[in-house]
């Protein structure tokens, strides 16, 4: 199965599956909490478990450098992996974000697939111009 038939097949399930929160008002805001669960997640695994550590600092953008060493200096401010545990978690709580935004895509009629393609499009074409 294709990619495209997968995001399609997930979609559809999704609109088979919604029943309690079919409002607008109620999908939107379900999106908007289970995003909030993902980064309570991430913050759980640096605060209570430690397994993953964020230690920020000013980005430094050497003038005139090459757009490789650009990605080999900056830093994502990122150290450690994922424990089993929280990595259960996070994957849970993107899960059921993904499920609210195929939620919202479904009330508003939009393919999730076209909305995946038109930004890997818009990736292609911009690459790094696409900065936001």
């Amino acid at each position: 199965m294709s990619e495209d038939n997968n995001v399609l097949s997930f979609q559809q399930q999704v609109s088979e599956l919604l029943l309690r929160h079919r409002s607008f008002l109620d999908v939107t805001s379900k999106f908007q909490e289970s995003n909030a669960r993902v980064n309570r997640a991430l913050m759980k695994a640096i605060t209570e478990c430690g397994c993953i550590k964020v230690q920020g600092e000013r980005q430094l953008f050497p003038q005139n450098a090459s757009l490789s060493l650009w990605k080999k200096q900056l830093k994502t401010h990122l150290s450690g992996e994922l424990c089993d545990h929280c990595l259960d978690i996070v994957k849970a709580e993107m899960g059921k974000n993904l499920f609210y935004l195929a939620a919202l895509c479904n009330l508003l009629e939009i393919n999730l697939t076209d909305v995946i393609n038109q930004e890997a499009n818009k990736l292609s074409t911009l690459g790094i111009f696409n900065l936001r």
